[in-house]
């Protein structure tokens, strides 16, 4: 655990810093294929955001303020390529506006610095279904999965979710902070108002068949940050680095070099 409460996992030893920020419910191991395939030649750090994994909760949620202990982990002195999916797209953006000298580069996944309606039912829906799990008289992994089966259908997205069911001793529990999560889902769906440009060059990944980064919003991207280069990869969604796991990989080397 880092000074700002935050965990990490490191991968590599030598060449440029890459720092990854998971999105919603997510954890930084949803990032472990792309950190040991970047390994050989790059220090890799996966980060658990707040309220997520094995990282401290906090009272209160803040675009702003998770983009300041993400900071936190690193220094002017080794600027670092952020990359950030969802949530962690939105976090990585608020840190590289406002800590300019600590990005190098910026990859932002499937998301857009704007406000979202859509899909805060569904978010809600899981969240709600998870505080309803009798976490007392689960006796295995496998009870919990066949629990949320009727509100949780996909079992993609069911096998997501459990991977936050952790057990210690004879006691399961949730790693994610539901409580907080629950109640600020309009502020996770929103973008903080930033006064603040950056020239640093942006990657800004989207999935072809997601509503998450529309031409509509190309603006609000332009206007915060000079340089993107934005790229659609096709057959993916929102999970366009697990969907297209090859491809993303690709796309981001290519920034990288």
């Amino acid at each position: 655990m880092s000074a700002t409460g935050l965990y990490t996992t490191e991968h590599g030893e030598d060449g440029p810093r890459i720092v990854f920020c998971h999105g919603l419910f997510g954890q930084g191991r949803n990032w472990t294929q792309a950190a040991k395939a970047l390994s050989p030649d790059h220090r890799v750090t996966l980060v658990d955001m707040p309220n997520h994994g094995r990282s401290e909760w906090t009272e209160d949620f803040s675009y702003l303020d998770m983009a300041d202990s993400v900071a936190g982990l690193f220094s002017a002195a080794d600027p670092v390529t952020l990359v950030g999916h969802s949530m962690g797209g939105k976090v990585a953006m608020a840190l590289a506006l406002r800590h300019p000298d600590l990005v190098d580069r910026l990859v932002v996944v499937d998301v857009s610095p704007v406000t979202y309606d859509a899909g805060r039912r569904e978010f809600a829906g899981y969240i709600e279904a998870m505080k309803a799990l009798d976490l007392a008289s689960l006796e295995s992994r496998a009870d919990a999965d066949a629990a949320l089966r009727g509100a949780v259908p996909n079992a993609t997205v069911r096998s997501f979710l459990l991977q936050n069911l952790r057990r210690e001793g004879d006691q399961w529990r949730w790693q994610l902070n539901l409580a907080l999560l629950g109640d600020e889902l309009e502020a996770l769906g929103g973008w903080p108002e930033l006064d603040e440009t950056s020239d640093v060059p942006v990657l800004w990944i989207g999935g072809a068949n997601s509503p998450y980064v529309l031409d509509e919003y190309a603006p609000a991207m332009e206007r915060l940050f000079s340089r993107v280069r934005r790229v659609r990869i096709k057959d993916a969604g929102h999970w366009v680095h697990s969907e297209r796991p090859d491809v993303f990989l690709d796309v981001l080397r290519s920034f990288l070099d």
